[in-house]
């Protein structure tokens, strides 16, 4: 891909976030509200450098494989650290295309809403994010327009040593409806990358957006991630997010419906083994009357792995006729797995309904012993109930693409979790 020439404001804008993020320290073990189980007291960002424009070995596309199975039809754009790889052709009423072109080819647009999702000030993640970012992808679905094939979005963190600052933008306008999946990988299963991804989501008026993100990356890389939507008004939100790689980090996954009568549902899995740390803090915040929510998530941790869910329902002054609920239930496939899971509720209306659960449990020997007295062995019987531990998850997708694709990234996660 052809250099890009990027306007002013964009110069300004990553200007101001370096010196922010130069001011910033990483968050430190029990010393920053929300990083107290999460240490990442080894990681030493000095030693990454930022991928660089341009620069990336294309031919790690051929070696991965790839964690979300497309359907044929599907609009693909993908990219290895720096380097952008053209996914081909898309329909002339939408936009897919890298991030760093959008900005030139379509400056306006882009400016209206980069930015204005997630708080660049989150922490020095997202400033570097802000600073850094290159490459990227920016989706556009104009007033009305249907997308009938998924856009898959794929991110290759390939060379040692290297950051990636990946930056997502998608907007729907009123009465758009698409799906997008984007997947991070790994280019090799021994390189210690750096993963710092900002995804900004904005659903409009009666709009429908699927969003699914996921990654598998390798268990010596670093993963953190900033990810927000914005709902309005009688728009529908049904975002899926997995984590089934890499060795440490935490996401922010959060949704503000922000308009009245506007959904959300969101469903998360993840499941950790060896050493692996995941840690995923969500929010479902209801910024106006009559909206609702359903999150769910479901963790299966093997070996001395361990993970973190915290998940908080936010309702806001006014936001009346509020209907959350939230869930994360994990299951424990040995004894030195840990978890901890941590619903929490901060209502600011009189007029709501807002329900929470999270349950953690080693698998049920009784149901292993009903499963033997049928014939199957300890090691059939043990699968089958983690099988069907998943399955409940499974049936919140929609038939067709989507529950194929997540069906078969799970089962291949069960494979690697079992063996």
């Amino acid at each position: 891909m052809a250099a890009v020439r990027e306007p002013e404001w964009l110069k300004e804008r990553r200007g101001d976030a370096a010196r922010r993020a130069a001011e910033l320290d990483v968050p430190r073990f029990k010393g920053k509200a929300g990083w107290e189980f999460t240490d990442i007291t080894k990681l030493d960002l000095a030693t990454f450098a930022a991928a660089a424009p341009g620069e990336g070995d294309a031919s790690a596309a051929d070696r991965v494989e790839t964690l979300l199975e497309a359907p044929e039809g599907a609009h693909h754009l993908g990219q290895v650290d720096g380097r952008v790889i053209d996914g081909g052709d898309t329909p002339d009423d939408l936009l897919v295309l890298p991030l760093t072109l959008a900005c030139e080819t379509h400056a306006d647009l882009v400016h209206e809403h980069l930015g204005t999702i997630v708080d660049p000030e989150l922490n020095v993640f997202t400033a570097l994010n802000d600073a850094g970012w290159t490459g990227g992808a920016f989706v556009y679905v104009p007033r009305g327009v249907r997308v009938e094939q998924p856009i898959v979005l794929s991110a290759i963190s390939d060379a040692a040593g290297t950051a990636l600052h990946r930056r997502v933008l998608i907007v729907l306008e009123e009465g758009a409806e698409a799906e997008v999946w984007e997947q991070h990988l790994s280019g090799t299963t021994d390189n210690e990358t750096l993963l710092n991804s900002v995804v900004e989501l904005r659903v409009g008026q009666n709009a429908r957006l699927r969003f699914v993100g996921a990654q598998d990356m390798n268990e010596k890389s670093w993963v953190f991630g900033a990810q927000r939507a914005e709902v309005a008004r009688d728009g529908h939100l049904d975002w899926v997010t997995a984590g089934f790689g890499s060795g440490n980090g935490k996401v922010f996954t959060e949704t503000l419906l922000a308009g009245e009568g506007s959904h959300a549902k969101v469903t998360g899995a993840y499941a950790p083994h060896a050493r692996q740390h995941v840690d995923f803090h969500t929010l479902q915040e209801h910024g106006a009357a009559n909206t609702t929510s359903d999150l769910a998530f479901r963790g299966i941790l093997a070996d001395r792995s361990s993970a973190v869910w915290r998940g908080m329902i936010k309702v806001d002054e006014g936001a009346q006729q509020t209907d959350a609920f939230q869930e994360c239930r994990n299951l424990l496939l040995s004894k030195k797995a840990h978890v901890d899971a941590i619903p929490g509720l901060e209502i600011l209306a009189n007029d709501v309904r807002c329900t929470h659960a999270a349950a953690i449990a080693q698998i049920d020997p009784e149901q292993v012993f009903y499963l033997n007295s049928r014939g199957l062995d300890d090691a059939a019987s043990k699968r089958l109930v983690i099988e069907g531990f998943m399955a409940e998850l499974i049936e919140r997708f929609e038939p067709g693409p989507i529950r194929e694709a997540m069906a078969g990234a799970i089962e291949r996660r069960l494979s690697v979790l079992l063996d």
